[in-house]
């Protein structure tokens, strides 16, 4: 998955200094291409870029696409081939084909719109940036396209023509308990895409030593999370066996829209778990969102395996799996 890049939010400044700006898309693939559907590139009027399409391969003429159309004011769809030399060196084994959008500023891709969105990024709020290529409509969709969000899949509807670019908050993970497991599982998850987050108030624990370059937060878990903030591209997940540190932060997870809750224990640890949240007004529904023993059924054995574990069944759960 790639990162949460920031070419809306690049374009969006040179447009406002003046510069001129166009933001170029992929929206369609075949074969290897070098970046999947959704990639963005920034182009600046001067001829300066942020961002990819291609990992190198096109990208010079998307430049030259682009200063044509801040130029002429309208928006061009384009379609290369990678070759096989080209691809390699980028590191893929063979070429594609790649299509690519390309959206001057202003005068095609309004400011108030673009301004939308990055505010809307900025505040961890899903939405859809949708493009009927052929009428050259646009707009932005906050809920629909459920499937598409869900799994972070931009791409053309079945029509051909209505071009749907996802733009979901990057993952979160928060860790509440630095032991041993989250030890593993923070890098781990940082390599799938997430952002994580370590939270524990025992300094000896949640330190920089043992989770280097890592955020910490030392405040109580039902504390850390509220400033943290918990949406639907949050999972949280439950490792201290202590519910004085646990059961805050779960009682939190389960009043809200987390897309998973994964709690540490054996089976006899998480019935006692589901009865003080039965104690506390939750409903089975509500605690049947929990996944306690954590982890998928791997036969998993010491800390790193339990690791791989968790990081699987949050794959599993945010892609409709399990």
């Amino acid at each position: 998955m790639d990162r949460f890049d920031n070419a809306p939010e690049i374009a969006l400044a040179w447009h406002r200094q003046g510069l001129g700006a166009a933001l170029a898309t992929v929206v369609e693939t075949w074969g290897s291409a070098p970046r999947r559907v959704g990639a963005q590139l920034a182009i600046g009027g001067d001829g300066r870029i942020e961002g990819s399409v291609s990992g190198g391969c096109v990208e010079g003429a998307v430049i030259v696409e682009a200063l044509e159309a801040l130029e002429d004011g309208e928006a061009r769809l384009l379609e290369f081939g990678v070759s096989d030399e080209d691809a390699f060196a980028v590191g893929l084994a063979c070429g594609g084909t790649i299509r690519v959008l390309v959206e001057p500023v202003g005068s095609v891709l309004p400011e108030p719109m673009l301004a939308e969105l990055v505010d809307a990024r900025a505040a961890r709020q899903a939405l859809a940036y949708v493009v009927d290529t052929a009428r050259g409509t646009r707009a932005l969709v906050r809920d629909g396209y459920r499937e598409r969000m869900r799994m972070d899949r931009s791409g053309f509807e079945e029509d051909g023509r209505t071009f749907v670019a996802v733009h979901n908050p990057p993952l979160r993970l928060i860790v509440v308990g630095a032991v041993h497991i989250a030890q593993a599982l923070v890098p781990m998850a940082r390599i799938a895409g997430y952002d994580p987050v370590v939270i524990d108030p025992r300094e000896a624990f949640a330190s920089d030593a043992r989770f280097p370059g890592e955020t910490i937060l030392h405040d109580w878990p039902d504390e850390a999370v509220a400033k943290l903030g918990l949406d639907a591209r949050t999972a949280l997940v439950l490792l201290t066996h202590d519910p004085k540190l646990d059961d805050p932060a779960l009682e939190a997870a389960l009043a809200a829209d987390v897309f998973y809750i994964g709690a540490l224990g054996s089976t006899r640890t998480h019935a006692k778990r589901v009865a003080r949240m039965h104690e506390a007004g939750f409903t089975d529904a509500q605690i049947g969102r929990i996944h306690g023993p954590v982890g998928l059924d791997i036969g998993a054995a010491g800390p790193a395996e339990i690791a791989v574990a968790i990081l699987a069944q949050m794959t599993a759960v945010l892609r409709g799996r399990a």
